[in-house]
């Protein structure tokens, strides 16, 4: 009997390379999603020093104009953490779709390889029949001969 050759191999192929790609698409959002995160921890507890700095400053007299500057500084961290909190939430958006778009990819790629799947069981059992009837051909003509010849 032939090879087993199933007509939707470069289809899979191709869906399977599509899902690989899109894979590591989710992968490197993720990456940026993490160092997002890491950058808003990292300004976050700048702002909390510099306040507990500045109070400290406070306690002990410090002159107005370097108060305005600890002010500024402030307002210049809140904007900072306030875009990054901006850009995180973009991410977290784009992660979503993305995840949605490889999910609909491995339901593409699982459907052609479990009819992949049905399709080599369907033709194993064929074989085996075929063999089944070939050794049964095989007994009964051995048998004929044997009667013939003896």
């Amino acid at each position: 009997m032939k090879k087993f050759f199933f007509p939707l191999d470069t289809v899979l192929r191709y869906k399977e390379q599509v899902l690989d790609s899109l894979k590591g698409e989710h992968a490197r959002i993720l990456a940026k999603i993490r160092e997002c995160e890491n950058a808003i921890d990292e300004l976050e507890h700048e702002y909390s020093l510099r306040a507990a700095e500045f109070q400290q400053n406070k306690i002990n007299g410090m002159k107005i104009n370097e108060m305005h500057t600890y002010e500024n500084y402030f307002d210049s961290l809140r904007l900072k953490i306030r875009r990054k909190q901006e850009q995180l939430a973009r991410l977290r958006e784009q992660e979503e779709i993305k995840r949605n778009e490889v999910v609909e990819a491995k339901k593409e790629t699982s459907s052609i390889d479990k009819l992949k799947e049905r399709k080599r069981f369907e033709y194993d059992k064929e074989v085996l029949k075929q063999d089944e009837r070939l050794i049964e051909e095989f007994v009964t003509t051995r048998d004929a001969m044997a009667r013939l010849n003896g």
